[in-house]
């Protein structure tokens, strides 16, 4: 137990010590994008206009990350999303040699190992994306409406470890987010700090 926490507690360091280079701010438009997804279709942010989309950086390799997709939290909220009209795209800006990087082949096994249903996978290897948004860790999660228009980054939920016995007792940000806006209702927790490990950019 105590190797589990000193190594939640690591990564976590490592992931909050990035530096905070995010250029989009809740409350603006979300910069669009084009990137290759992993059947080789291009896939832009713009092409959704209209529809609420969700952002979700993926490193299948880290420690958190595995703990969603393990429990089934993750393909959970993936599925109960895109029934819901949304649109859910998973993004790997790990580069080409680093840890959690995956070609087209790879993510499509990846997705099919743990019965995912992203609307698309998308391959962002030279960091273009990620930087765009300044994501910094996996999972980091972003919210935004069908006017383009960002309601929420930050993490997936509100505990930030790699223990799944804590998905019951966290505040599901993501989830709370979609709920809301469905509704018609503001955003009650707009940003949160993303936890999870740092990405894997090229530079």
């Amino acid at each position: 137990m105590k190797l589990h926490i000193l190594l939640s507690l690591s990564l976590l360091a490592l992931a909050f010590a990035l530096p905070a280079s995010a250029g989009v701010a809740v409350g603006e438009a979300a910069p669009d994008f084009s990137v290759t997804d992993s059947n080789g279709k291009t896939q832009t942010l713009a092409q959704y206009k209209g529809k609420t989309v969700v952002l979700e950086w993926n490193n299948p390799e880290c420690p958190f990350v595995r703990k969603h997709y393990s429990s089934g939290n993750m393909q959970k909220q993936q599925a109960d999303a895109v029934a819901d009209g949304v649109v859910w795209l998973t993004i790997n800006s790990g580069a080409n040699g680093k840890q959690g990087h995956l070609d087209g082949a790879g993510a499509n096994a990846f997705v099919a190992q743990y019965h995912a249903t992203p609307t698309a996978y998308l391959l962002d290897p030279d960091g273009k994306v990620g930087k765009l948004y300044g994501a910094r860790t996996t999972p980091h999660m972003y919210v935004i409406d069908a006017s383009g228009t960002l309601r929420y980054m930050g993490g997936i939920d509100s505990i930030a470890s790699t223990d799944k016995e804590d998905l019951a007792k966290a505040t599901q940000y993501v989830r709370q987010a979609l709920a809301e806006l469905k509704a018609g209702k503001p955003v009650s927790t707009a940003t949160s700090q993303p936890y999870g490990c740092g990405v894997k950019y090229e530079s």
